[in-house]
């Protein structure tokens, strides 16, 4: 089994390469362009879906087939053809040039996978089971969304604006971190649920802190 670590890329105004422009294309291309990936497809037909995305200038469409030296330059490329062949030819010139790679027909080709992904806001939970069952990780992800729903968005983009105070008011990186488990102890999230939770003003934000800092 090969070893794998998960991480979580900056893409944004990377440019990226998807080589294909089938449904399983399309599916990768729209992860990409939600993380504001450039991204470039070489292939000679694109899926309706893709085609509006090239009509709209969301992504660059050339209409032909690989040739060496595509992968040049670019930040990932995925491999999406429905030539498995053809796949391996583009997995390998990208890792010649130490350029992560993905092959969607077979996991192995490449050097990273893409997992089933769900998201709420700032939370992103990522599922992948090395290549086995990518039916089953699709389904883990879907239980997933069901116990993490939309409360999480709110709730997180309410500790994010906390966090951020608390590190532009607080050098101490020990206290930083007591007030942060103390903000985890409070019932945000619970608030949230049940429709009571309100704001709080920046005035607030601060009261909390000093408060908090000073215990």
């Amino acid at each position: 089994m090969a070893g794998y670590i998960p991480i979580m890329l900056e893409c944004e105004d990377r440019p990226c390469l998807v080589v294909g422009g089938g449904m399983i294309a399309e599916r990768k291309i729209k992860a990409l362009l939600e993380a504001r990936a450039n991204v470039t497809v070489i292939s000679p037909e694109l899926t309706h879906g893709l085609f509006v995305l090239y009509k709209e200038g969301r992504i660059q469409w050339e209409q032909r087939g690989f040739v060496d030296g595509d992968t040049s330059g670019y930040w990932i490329v995925q491999a999406t053809t429905n030539h498995e062949s053809l796949n391996r030819t583009i997995a390998e010139e990208a890792k010649e040039s130490s350029i992560p790679v993905n092959v969607a027909s077979k996991a192995e080709l490449g050097t990273f996978i893409n997992p089933a992904v769900m998201k709420r806001g700032r939370l992103t939970i990522a599922v992948s089971t090395l290549g086995a069952g990518p039916g089953i990780a699709a389904s883990i992800s879907n239980t997933l969304a069901e116990q993490y729903g939309e409360e999480y968005e709110i709730y997180l983009d309410i500790l994010y604006q906390i966090r951020s105070e608390i590190k532009k008011r607080v050098a101490s990186l020990e206290q930083r971190g007591k007030l942060l488990r103390k903000l985890a102890q409070c019932h945000i999230l619970e608030d949230i649920r049940e429709g009571t939770y309100k704001e709080w003003s920046q005035a607030e934000i601060q009261t909390w802190i000093r408060e908090n800092e000073e215990e």
